[in-house]
């Protein structure tokens, strides 16, 4: 049993946004209704993993366990269709640009008067105000208008890519808070409501602290040589004889065993380095020595002298080395799970619930796979299938 049993999620979203958040809803025990547009579909189907392997990581990992029903929305038959599955669902999710639901007549006011329950929640670039609300974007529009390229060079570097899409990561979290909020407001009030998210609001949001001291200081922080720009410790990725180490600590009360580890042992009692926080010109000197020392010993070695010495630290590891790392497993962050090809490892969970736990679907649905099964399941009948086909509902 999910803690979201017996609830319905409309999934109207493309990508990762939307579609994320309609997943992790699933992977809580709801029942995901993906609605597509006939013969296309979600965007996320159409990036493969290469021209020889027409597989989508995005569609995958996004979108397990969902039934997909294809509807264009832009024609009358289409639209009344979902405005009877909107009848008695629990909540929909879409990230169209704001304006597009609206100008199919299928706005938040129109479906709200269909069902008042319905928590209806939608993503955008920009948010839903302001002059910049209808253009259009994607998720690194949220990384370069809200401050993460800014926040992530090193140096006087030019403005870096996160490797993630992470303005959509953090807006689907976002999103699924406001859902579960909305429905545990419901459970009270018995009314639904809107929920707007967006891509630049989340990326603000997720560096709270960073552009505070921009508000409080009136200037942007500097970020240098792979610190952080307002934490003045250590924090430093040093290159051993095999990889790469991020160092968390070292300075401050434990700095003479560190200083040992480094082959210093004659600045072990310099009170420059004994304080948590250090000067722009003292770390800058350790850094130095770190960059000399590092790289004489491998990963194994560094990581046994670091845990003897209580530094903590994190390995900078690879793509292949997490998905083989057995531990990831245990924690249900990887998962392997039953697909019609054969067990197959998928993204988990991050989120463990000791009665309710989440469970991640194991399959992709294809476009329009269940477009029938759901319909007979709401009221139709075979025959008024066959009229809405005819009407143009499926394309």
């Amino acid at each position: 049993m999910g803690a979201l049993d017996d609830y319905t999620v409309l999934d109207l979203a493309v990508l990762v946004q939307g579609p994320q958040a309609a997943a992790t809803l699933h992977d809580m025990g709801a029942s995901v209704i993906k609605i597509e547009l006939p013969g296309m579909g979600d965007l996320g189907r159409v990036i493969p993993n290469s021209p020889d392997d027409l597989r989508s990581p995005y569609y995958e990992a996004c979108n397990r366990g969902k039934r997909s029903v294809t509807l264009d929305l832009r024609t009358p038959a289409g639209k009344r269709t979902l405005e009877r599955l909107v009848a008695s669902a629990d909540v929909l999710i879409h990230n169209f640009v704001p304006g597009t639901m609206e100008a199919w007549g299928l706005s938040y006011e129109h479906l709200s008067d269909i069902n008042p329950r319905l928590v209806y929640a939608t993503g955008s670039s920009f948010g839903p105000l302001g002059p910049k609300s209808t253009r259009e974007g994607a998720d690194m529009t949220g990384q370069a208008e809200g401050g993460l390229m800014f926040g992530t060079r090193i140096d006087g570097s030019p403005p870096i890519i996160n490797g993630a899409v992470i303005s959509d990561h953090v807006g689907c979290q976002n999103m699924v808070v406001g859902v579960l909020a909305a429905l545990l407001d419901r459970s009270k009030t018995g009314i639904g409501q809107r929920i707007d998210v967006s891509l630049v609001g989340s990326m603000i949001y997720a560096q709270a602290s960073e552009i505070t001291y921009t508000l409080l200081t009136g200037r942007n922080p500097e970020r240098t040589h792979s610190g952080h720009a307002i934490i003045p410790t250590l924090l430093h990725t040093a290159a051993a004889a095999d990889g790469w180490i991020h160092l968390l600590s070292g300075t401050g009360p434990g700095w003479p065993e560190f200083a040992k580890l480094l082959d210093r042992p004659d600045i072990a009692d310099d009170e420059r380095f004994m304080a948590l926080m250090l000067s722009a010109e003292a770390r800058a000197e350790l850094v130095a020595i770190i960059d000399d020392v590092f790289p004489t010993r491998t990963l194994d070695e560094w990581e046994s002298a670091l845990d003897e010495a209580g530094v903590r630290y994190g390995l900078v590891r690879d793509y292949e080395a997490i998905v083989a790392d057995e531990s990831m497993y245990e924690n249900g962050y990887l998962q392997r799970v039953e697909h019609p090809e054969g067990e197959r490892a998928v993204i988990g969970t991050p989120i463990r619930m000791s009665a309710t736990p989440l469970q991640p679907g194991a399959v992709a649905p294809e476009l329009g796979q269940h477009t029938e099964e759901v319909l007979l399941e709401h009221g139709y009948t075979w025959d008024d299938i066959t009229a809405l086909r005819e009407e143009g509902a499926f394309g």
